[in-house]
C-alpha cells in the first residue's frame, strides 16, 4: 500500500466523481484510476461501487476512509514537523477554537504568536467543541480549545483545563429586562422563546440538560445558529438565549444577565491526540498561550471568566 494511493482514494472518496478527484490530486485520471485499482488488488476487495457511474463507498472503503484520513494527516504533520526544524521559520499550525474564543481571546493570542513567527502557518477552525473533537480525532487539528467534560465515547486526548467561564442569558439592550431581579433562576426560561445554537455547540446541550432537569421543555423560538446568527437573532427581538459571557464584549445591543445559583459554568481545554506528539509549532504555541493567560488581569477577564490553570511546555 503506497501513501499516495491512499490520497487518491480519498479524494475519489470525498468527490464521488474520478475525473475530478484527479482534478483535485492533480494528476491524469487513467493514473488515478490505475491507483486505485492496484490498492482493491493489493487489499482484496473492492473500495468503490461503480454502478451507471454513482460513485458510493463500498462497506471495505467505509472502513478504509477514517483511516485513510489518519495516515494522510500524520504524514503531512511529519512533513511539516521536518520543515519545522529549520528554527520555525516555517511551518503550520492547525488549531480549532469555538466561536466565542474566536472573537476574543483567541484572536489577541495568535496576534501575539504570528508576530513572534510570522512564517507559520496559521489555520483556524471554527465550530462547536463536538465537531472540533471529531476533527482533532481524525487528525485535522494540531490543538482544539474545547469544552469539558468530554464523552466516554470520544478518542483519547490530552486535556489541560485552562479556563472557566459562567454562561450568562443575553436579551435584547433595547428590550424589557428579562427579570427584575439582579439574577435569572433556569426555571425563568420555561415561558420565554430561546434562540438555540445548533447542534454540536456544547452551550446547547448544557441548556438543554438544565432545562429538562428543572422539569421543562424549553420553548424553542428559533435553533440551528452559529455563535454570530444567534447573537444577532437575539438583537432583533427573537428571544433570549444562553451563551458564554465572553461573546458580550463590544456588543452594546445586547444585554447580559446572569444566571442564580447554582449557576451554568463550562471549562475551557486546550486538547491533542494523545497518541501523536505536538509537533514543534503547537507547542510553541501552547507556551504562548501559557504565557499569555498568566499576563492576564481581571479588567482584562471580567466578573464571569477566571484562568484556572496554566499550561506546561
Amino acid at each position: 500500500m503506497q501513501f499516495q494511493q491512499l490520497v487518491y482514494f480519498l479524494a475519489v472518496a470525498e468527490t464521488r466523481h474520478f475525473t475530478r478527484a484527479a482534478e483535485v490530486a492533480h494528476v491524469a485520471q487513467p493514473s488515478l484510476s490505475r491507483q486505485i485499482r492496484n490498492l482493491e488488488e493489493e487489499l482484496g476487495a473492492s473500495l468503490f461501487s461503480r454502478a451507471r457511474g454513482n460513485i458510493t463507498l463500498t462497506p471495505a472503503g467505509e472502513a478504509l476512509y477514517p483511516l485513510a484520513q489518519r495516515i494522510v494527516a500524520d504524514m503531512e504533520t511529519a512533513r511539516h514537523e521536518v520543515q519545522e526544524l529549520a528554527g520555525m521559520r516555517r511551518g503550520r499550525l492547525r488549531l480549532g477554537a469555538t466561536p466565542s474564543l474566536c472573537g476574543g481571546l483567541l484572536a489577541e493570542a495568535l496576534s501575539g504568536f504570528h508576530d513572534r513567527f510570522p512564517g507559520v502557518e496559521l489555520q483556524v477552525e471554527e465550530s462547536g467543541s463536538r465537531d472540533l473533537i471529531r476533527a482533532l480525532g481524525r487528525g485535522e487539528l494540531d490543538l482544539a480549545l474545547i469544552i469539558l467534560p468530554l464523552q466516554s465515547s470520544d478518542p483519547a486526548f490530552v486535556t489541560t483545563p485552562i479556563l472557566r467561564e459562567n454562561l450568562v442569558v443575553v436579551s435584547a439592550a433595547d428590550a424589557p429586562p428579562p427579570t427584575q431581579r439582579a439574577s435569572m433562576r433556569i426555571t425563568d426560561l420555561r415561558e420565554r422563546p430561546l434562540v438555540m445554537f445548533r447542534h454540536g455547540y456544547d452551550v446547547r446541550e448544557a441548556t438543554l440538560h438544565a432545562c429538562r432537569a428543572a422539569g421543562f421543555e424549553p420553548r424553542l423560538a428559533v435553533e440551528g445558529g452559529e455563535m454570530d446568527a444567534v447573537l444577532r437573532f437575539v438583537e432583533a427581538g427573537l428571544g433570549i438565549a444562553v451563551v458564554p459571557s465572553m461573546v458580550l464584549k463590544n456588543r452594546p445591543g445586547l444585554r447580559g444577565t446572569p444566571l442564580a445559583q447554582p449557576r451554568l459554568l463550562r471549562t475551557i481545554a486546550l486538547a491533542h491526540r494523545k497518541d501523536v506528539d505536538p509537533s514543534h509549532t503547537a507547542r510553541a504555541f501552547r507556551r504562548h498561550l501559557m504565557a499569555y493567560l498568566t499576563h492576564l488581569t481581571r479588567d482584562d477577564l471580567g466578573e464571569d471568566l477566571e484562568v484556572i490553570a496554566a499550561l506546561h511546555p
